[in-house]
């Protein structure tokens, strides 16, 4: 499992931490137009998809899972709970702190609600249409993980948003990401192709947000009588518009 595991940090990593450790570094443009960013989460994504039927993937998982169960039979924890939150939680601190990112703190915090939205939609959407049981056979929801989409999605925002200040926030988030991930396996909630597809999820929901938002602010500036604002309501986020005529 560690083997796979070094893929996914690397491969996720490999892509995002090309910056110089400066916090003085300028910022360059959108960091959303290259395609080759899109690669990875979408390669992850369909791996998750082609685990749910593929015998060959399907070992896979469940050599992970004897793996784990053999080193660790008795492992529990609660601190993924509290670990896929971390990212933005150190966004906001850097913040606080005076280190700028990319954004005003308040368009950060509008392009984060977005991502929540996308992610926890989009997972709420897989778990319900996949119906995969989970390892310790507690529900069918195992398809993909909510705890690692969340992670990613925070991880990709704290790269958007800090990653060209330096390396090492693109290196501390997806670290925390991928811990989160691989806790939700040894906890026996996932199999190892829900945590692949989950990172995927996160990262493009993330990437979705800071392609919506500007268009979602665009229009509100060009519309005065045009109003947004986050929601959360039974288990369910996202923003609200509201316009008068």
């Amino acid at each position: 499992m560690k083997y796979l595991i070094i893929i996914l940090f690397f491969s996720s990593i490999g892509t995002k931490a090309q910056t110089v450790d400066s916090l003085v570094k300028p910022f360059s443009g959108n960091r959303n137009t290259s395609l080759v960013s899109y690669i990875p989460p979408a390669l992850y994504v369909g791996y998750g998809f082609m685990a749910l039927n593929n015998k060959a993937l399907i070992g896979v998982d469940r050599s992970v899972y004897n793996d784990m169960r053999e080193d660790h039979p008795h492992f529990s924890t609660k601190i993924d709970d509290y670990l896929r939150y971390s990212p933005a939680a150190a966004s906001v601190a850097l913040n606080i702190a005076g280190i700028k990112g990319r954004h005003s703190f308040t368009d950060q915090t509008f392009i984060y609600l977005i991502s929540t939205a996308v992610v926890s939609n989009s997972v709420t959407f897989l778990k319900r249409s996949t119906r995969q049981l989970r390892p310790d056979g507690s529900s069918n929801s195992a398809f993909p993980s909510g705890h690692t989409a969340t992670a990613f999605a925070a991880a990709e925002f704290m790269h958007q948003e800090f990653g060209e200040r330096s390396a090492w926030y693109s290196i501390a988030a997806y670290s925390a990401a991928t811990a989160t991930g691989v806790l939700r396996v040894y906890n026996n909630a996932h199999w190892f192709s829900n945590i692949i597809a989950g990172a995927g999820v996160g990262i493009l929901s993330t990437k979705a947000a800071y392609l919506i938002y500007p268009q979602i602010k665009n229009l509100v500036k060009k519309r005065n009588n045009i109003s947004v604002a986050p929601f959360y309501y039974n288990n369910a986020s996202g923003l609200t518009l509201s316009a008068s005529f």
